[in-house]
């Protein structure tokens, strides 16, 4: 994880300004720590996977016994009843005893009253209870695959930030040193044009120069701002601007085309995420169908009841109907069997057309990660195939260089001459700079199509909340 000394500067710069403190600087891997921990989307993936982790924990619970009670006090009619209740879905009430028939009801009213406490346990739901645990558990590894794929773009986004960086540094130092060069020519033609040795135009085309670079430096310093700026963005700082350090770890391996188009059918985290996403659907389909299956639990339940209405011949309860003291118990196993329930059927028959769905999904994304890693491997041949003409044109420019400056400081070369020269040179460096760039990115996005993160990661762990 990130160490304790960059934690330690980021926090100083944010409590006592940007401008008290030099940027703060981080490694690649500092960097990429950083951003999994902080960015504010990856945070809510990993709440995400966290609830959906609870969510896996609800269909289990129903094995646990469920305990429920109900207390009531009824006013109204009893007719054919000696207690009147209400039907409530935590009791189970057997029904008791009775009043007799009589031919044409009263609306004389009467006190009822009931307590009861029900204990109920599921004793075999024949794989229903089963079947939505796997569902659930299903949903959870959506829910982390698609935090994976967004990891991988999050950190996708960092190494080009951190590259970015990098190049810009690399720009911005290609045009100091013309910058030095052309000023340093500038004073042998102002000094030489002095005594007379060198026409007044050679001093006016090297100052033009000057003014040039002097623009492309300014032009360089702001884009290293803004590139430390993106870089800061990506990995959830609210520093202003993180600096990147220079690369130090011994770049990966390039696996063959065949390998990488191999990975990208395995590994890529859409494909993944895309496999997930069909196996939580075969897991809805069935648990669906496990709903017309068989459900047996006990039930055991103590209550007392009773009621006001006068019976012939029966003394009146103790309150008048208004305590319950006639007590009742049972228990019971119970067997419920929904035969049929064309709703069920119909939502099973819908859940299995989008499983298809999901399938031909997966198809799809695994053309587009083949596309995106051919792409990518094929970039990243190509960006390293220039690079090493770029650093042959370096070299020769370089070389070219530093023959105009001596024909130029021995007089026998113009300041045209140099300034060619100069332009080449500069052109070769900024075209090397963008090449390493080109490099690094191709390299990262191959790295994101095939699934591979720059350190060997796989996949981001679901903490509690």
């Amino acid at each position: 994880m990130l160490g304790a000394s960059v934690a330690a500067l980021l926090f100083m710069v944010q409590s006592v300004g940007a401008e008290a403190l030099p940027t703060p600087v981080m490694s690649l891997r500092q960097a990429l720590d950083y951003g999994l921990a902080h960015q504010p989307e990856i945070r809510r993936a990993l709440l995400q996977v966290a609830a959906a982790r609870k969510d896996a924990a609800v269909p289990r619970a129903a094995w646990l016994p469920q305990l429920g009670a109900s207390a009531q006090v009824l006013y109204g009619t009893a007719n054919n009843s000696t207690a009147s209740y209400l039907n409530t879905p935590d009791i189970d009430v057997p029904r008791i005893g009775g009043r007799a028939g009589v031919p044409s009801g009263s609306f004389a009213p009467y006190p009822s009253t009931f307590a009861a406490l029900t204990l109920d346990q599921q004793v075999f739901d024949f794989g229903r209870i089963a079947a939505q645990a796997a569902l659930a558990d299903a949903l959870a590894d959506v829910s982390q695959a698609n935090a994976d794929t967004l990891r991988f773009d999050i950190q996708l986004s960092i190494e080009e930030a951190y590259d970015g960086v990098l190049a810009a540094r690399q720009v911005l130092q290609a045009t100091n040193e013309a910058l030095k060069r052309v000023a340093a020519h500038r004073d042998l033609a102002q000094a030489g044009a002095r005594s007379g040795m060198r026409p007044p135009i050679e001093l006016t085309r090297a100052e033009a120069d000057v003014a040039r670079i002097e623009v492309q430096r300014i032009r360089a310093e702001s884009g290293l701002v803004s590139a430390r700026a993106a870089l800061a963005a990506s990995i959830g700082t609210d520093v202003l601007e993180v600096d990147a350090a220079p690369l130090a770890y011994d770049e990966p391996k390039t696996p063959t085309l065949d390998a990488a188009l191999r990975l990208a059918q395995e590994r890529n985290p859409q494909v993944i995420a895309a496999l997930s996403q069909v196996r939580a659907q075969k897991q809805a389909t069935r648990a669906i169908g496990k709903e017309l299956l068989p459900n047996l639990f006990l039930s055991a339940t103590l209550s007392g009841r009773a009621g006001g209405a006068p019976i012939t011949g029966v003394d009146a309860p103790y309150g008048d109907g208004w305590l319950p003291d006639v007590v009742n118990w049972h228990a019971a196993a119970v067997l419920t069997w929904n035969l049929f329930d064309a709703t069920v059927l119909a939502r099973r028959s819908a859940a299995s057309v989008r499983e298809q769905v999901a399938l031909a999904g997966v198809e799809v994304q695994r053309r587009q990660a083949l596309l995106l890693a051919q792409r990518a491997y094929l970039d990243l041949d190509a960006a390293q195939n220039v690079l090493a003409g770029l650093h042959t044109a370096v070299e020769a420019a370089h070389a070219n260089q530093t023959q105009a400056d001596v024909r130029f400081r021995a007089g026998l070369g113009t300041i045209i001459e140099l300034t060619d020269a100069e332009a080449v040179l500069e052109n070769a460096q900024l075209d090397l700079a963008i090449g390493q760039f080109s490099v690094a990115r191709a390299r990262a996005r191959l790295g994101r199509a095939i699934g591979e993160t720059l350190f060997g990661e796989t996949s981001l762990k679901a903490k509690g909340p």
